[in-house]
Formats: C-alpha cells, structure tokens, sequence
C-alpha cells in the first residue's frame, strides 16, 4: 500500500516538472463530473440505462418543468442504494455545500406534503427525481445531465471539459415555510425572500414608486418552462439609482442565485454578469412588501433573469428561477462547438 502511494506521489511530482498542471476550475470540475457519471452508469442494468440516458442532440435535454408529473430518466425510486449513493455523488460535483443543502431539502420536503395533504392531490415521494445523462460522459465531448422533479430542475451542459452552463435553474418550496410538524420553522429558500425583502424595505418612498411596479403579484413565474427565456419588459429600478448600500444588496440576492454552484462554476457565471455593468441592472417588485403576503420580484440584467415568485397556497409556495439569454442549456457553448467544427482554425 506504501509503494503504491509513492509511486502515485512520484508520477505527480513528474507531471508537474514536465508541465503538466492539474486542472483547475471549471475543467477540474467537468473531470469530476465525468468520473461522477460513468460510476453511476456503470451500476445500471440494461433496462435502467434505456431509461437513463438520451443522445446529446435529443430534444428530451429542452423537456423541462418544475411540477409533479411523469419524467423521462431514471427516478431515485428505481435504484439500488448504491446506485442512489452515486447518483447522489454526481449531484454534489455540481452544487456548491448550501446549494446541495437546498436541493436536498427540497426533495425531502416531498415528505412534508405527503404529510399535510393526507393522500390528496399528486403523488408526493422524496424518491421520486429523475436522474439523465445526455450524451457520452467525456472530458474531450460534449455532453450533458440532469436532476429534476418538483420544484427542482439542474440542467448541465459540459462544452468539451472546457466550459459548464446550469442554466435553467430552478428551486422551488412548497411549503416556503414549515408552520407544524418536527421541522416547524424550515425556510429552505429563506435567503432569497429576506434579501430581496431588506433591498424592498431599504427604498425611499420615491425609489418604491419606481421599484414596485404593480400591487398585484403574478401568480407564477413569468417565464414558466420557457424553452427559450428572454428578457421581459424593463422595468423596476435601475441599479444605477440604487445608494452603495442597496446596490449590494442586489448582489448579494445575485450570488445567492449563482452560488447555488460550485464556486469553480459560479465564479465564472458572476464574471458574465459583472461584465455586462452593475448599472444595466434592475430590480422590480409586484405585490405586497408585507410579510406573509404574495409577492414577487425579479432582478434582470442584459444576459440574464432571475425571478421569485410567492403566491400560492396563501403566499407559502417559492418559486425561484435562474435564466440566462444565450446560457441556457450551453446553448452558446453548442454554437460556438459546431462553428469551430464546421470553421476550423
């Protein structure tokens, strides 16, 4: 066991004097993710990996939705424990320790409704997420995966091992708030209701006339499952009329959207977004401002949208939502794939 450890120590030490630097940021990531993928799909049987996985190119990678309903995939339901473990392992090289936390809670939130709704309406089963792989998992390929069910969507697109897009993403939580039971007080999406909340309360009574631009809250996201996200009508406040204070406020409701992500991940995606100029950035508000009520708001920049929505079951039912204009699904990435495929250098 010794030997073998310095023989590994030794080719690394090697490596490093040869050049060869270990990856780092998003590649070292997609390494994992590759890794992650192949182990689960070298568990399945047959018939669990017809279920599993689709060509790139399928149009099932675009099928997205955050209610319950039936799903392409294969659900946790269906799969050994061990299998579960590394489905479960290929989550987390994606999700940042408290985006994990979130995404984890959610799906045991399932539990919770089960509970509350004693048998009425959808099934509810925390094991009932869907696992899919799209495409050959490989550092030199493109390929992609998936976890969804309700109120959970994580879609990634892996550009050669080079670039990753996790766009759409979507967390919701039903209920927003546990008002009974052993988990009385759990807000799994807490963060991104409070800070929106103290920017909202921070405004002057001139700033709120232009930031809260209507008293009634959608009662869905706007975007719903949209194929293709695009900006919606400016509107709110612009960041540029914003004090030190507020402004970052908004960030901070920014990075809690984007931090979901291994920051390996995220730090790239803030780039993006930075890029494009605080001050292109809005942040508008529908409905109450008063706790407890429904309640909307959305923060929009020139390449990206993030809307939360609480109206539901008496404004106890999150939906928050990540979209990004040219991201989602890599579609960039593809494109940019398919002209130097097509233009070689």
């Amino acid at each position: 066991m010794k030997s073998t450890a310095c023989l590994v120590l030794l080719i690394y030490f090697c490596g490093l004097r040869a050049g060869a630097h270990p990856p780092e940021g998003a590649p070292l990531v997609a390494e994992e993710m590759v890794a992650a993928a192949n182990n689960f799909l070298a568990t399945l049987t047959a018939e669990q990996a017809a279920k599993a996985t689709y060509p790139l190119s399928d149009k099932e990678r675009f099928n997205w939705h955050f209610i319950p309903r039936d799903r392409k995939g294969l659900p946790f339901k269906e799969m050994a424990p061990e299998q579960k473990h590394l489905a479960t392992a290929l989550l987390s090289t994606g999700l940042s320790h408290r985006g994990y936390l979130k995404a984890s809670t959610i799906m045991s939130l399932e539990q919770v409704l089960r509970d509350l709704e004693q048998g009425k309406g959808p099934t509810r089963d925390p094991e009932l997420y869907f696992v899919t792989i799209f495409g050959k998992p490989d550092a030199q390929l493109t390929w992609g995966w998936r976890v969804e069910g309700h109120h959970l969507s994580l879609n990634f697109l892996l550009a050669a091992g080079h670039e990753i897009a996790v766009t759409p993403s979507f967390l919701g939580s039903n209920p927003g708030e546990v008002r009974e039971g052993p988990r009385k007080g759990l807000r799994v999406l807490g963060a991104e209701e409070d800070l929106a909340r103290q920017l909202v309360g921070s405004l002057t009574e001139e700033q709120k006339k232009v930031a809260i631009y209507t008293n009634t809250a959608p009662r869905e996201i706007i975007t719903g499952n949209d194929r293709k996200a695009r900006p919606l009508a400016p509107t709110g406040i612009p960041a540029a009329k914003l004090n030190k204070a507020q402004t970052e406020l908004l960030w901070q409701i920014i990075r809690e959207y984007v931090y979901r992500y291994r920051p390996e991940i995220a730090d790239q995606d803030l780039k993006r977004i930075e890029r494009a100029g605080t001050k292109n950035l809005s942040f508008a508000w529908a409905g109450s401002i008063e706790p407890k009520k429904g309640h909307y708001y959305r923060v929009q920049g020139p390449t990206f949208l993030m809307e939360y929505d609480n109206t539901q079951n008496d404004a106890n039912h999150i939906h928050a939502v990540w979209r990004d204009f040219d991201h989602d699904f890599g579609d960039d990435l593809l494109r940019q794939h398919y002209e130097q495929v097509a233009h070689p250098q």
